[in-house]
């Protein structure tokens, strides 16, 4: 399987985030990089040179206003007496028809969902290029690859079209289903990160054109908690395009691939030909936001039987977080998705 990333997607390096009130150690960290392209090499993978498709491609998911807010926000915060050396939101409007502010400190509220998405002077050269390799993997399936497995950092799915979170800015999967839309293809977006997909929900919410299918850790008590219940089915034209498959803590493998099934059924039925992974690792049982119990040799049945469906795919890094087993299970990922095309 091909692979792609490049190494400009290191100089987004988050310090802190805070969460229970508590500032911390971010934990989406440059140094996922080396595990999780260790992983991917010991699968097999060669990784090739990312293309530059431009902004365009971003853009036509993202709205301008938020790219000139990703792209100048942390100069323009710099210049604040006493400002911290990230950008971390302090107020928000209470509904996205509020005014738009022309101070920084007002954008970053509008334009950060919370205070997991610190923007630093590396942020958005980082995410540019976390885009980029999303689409490098999308053309070398389009031109004929099975699958193509993109190294995108910083991951992508809690991004709406003009609003950050979750330690997200660009909507990497949402990205590529755009571009491949507009290529004649009809794909299907399938999330197996722990954490609910809100960002693609949000963009696609309103839409037919793309299904959007995630199977998460139920937020009824996790994050986003707002977003990923099992009566947002889309609305408008996206009536019944949208899909959540919320599941209890401690899910173990079993329970998701009871689960998995019922996403790859909606799949099929929307006939599909092109899908888009958002490969979350942090479902494992020892990732430090402990939501599920999926087992490593657990990741190989999962991805063998995405593949088993026979649908071209991108394949996208989202979560999973820095612990002993992370590298292990992007391999056991990557294999079983080789042997389960077989």
């Amino acid at each position: 399987m091909k692979a792609f990333y490049d190494d400009r997607q290191r100089v987004h390096d988050p310090k802190m985030f805070m969460a229970n009130g508590t500032r911390l150690p971010n934990p989406e960290q440059p140094a996922r990089i080396d595990v999780l392209r260790a992983g991917a090499e010991a699968a097999g993978c060669g990784f090739d040179p990312v293309t530059d498709h431009g902004t365009g491609p971003i853009a036509a998911l993202h709205t301008a206003e938020y790219l000139v807010f990703l792209e100048t926000i942390h100069s323009r915060w710099r210049r604040i007496e006493n400002a911290s050396d990230e950008v971390i939101p302090n107020i928000h409007p209470d509904r996205r028809t509020a005014s738009y502010p022309r101070s920084a400190v007002g954008q970053a509220g509008f334009h950060q969902a919370d205070t997991s998405c610190p923007i630093s002077a590396g942020t958005w050269e980082a995410s540019y290029w976390s885009a980029q390799t999303a689409l490098s993997a999308l053309d070398a399936v389009l031109a004929g690859d099975s699958a193509a497995y993109a190294l995108c950092r910083p991951p992508g799915h809690h991004a709406f079209s003009d609003l950050a979170g979750g330690f997200c800015f660009l909507n990497n999967s949402g990205i590529v289903a755009e571009a491949a839309l507009k290529l004649g293809r009809r794909p299907a977006i399938l999330d197996v990160d722990v954490h609910h997909g809100n960002g693609t929900q949000g963009i696609f919410y309103h839409r037919r054109d793309v299904l959007t299918v995630s199977i998460h850790a139920d937020p009824v008590r996790f994050y986003p908690f707002f977003w990923g219940h099992a009566h947002e089915r889309g609305a408008g034209e996206g009536l019944g395009y949208n899909l959540n498959l919320p599941l209890p803590r401690g899910t173990d493998d079993a329970g998701y691939l009871t689960a998995l099934d019922s996403a790859l059924d909606r799949v099929r039925a929307f006939g599909t030909d092109l899908l888009v992974v958002a490969l979350g690792l942090d479902a494992h049982e020892n990732d430090p936001f402990q939501g599920f119990k999926v087992t490593t040799p657990g990741f190989a049945r999962i991805a063998e039987r995405i593949a088993a469906a026979g649908i071209p795919a991108v394949i996208m890094q989202e979560g999973g977080y820095l612990q002993p087993d992370l590298g292990d299970n992007l391999t056991s990922f990557l294999t079983g998705y080789r042997h389960g095309c077989r």
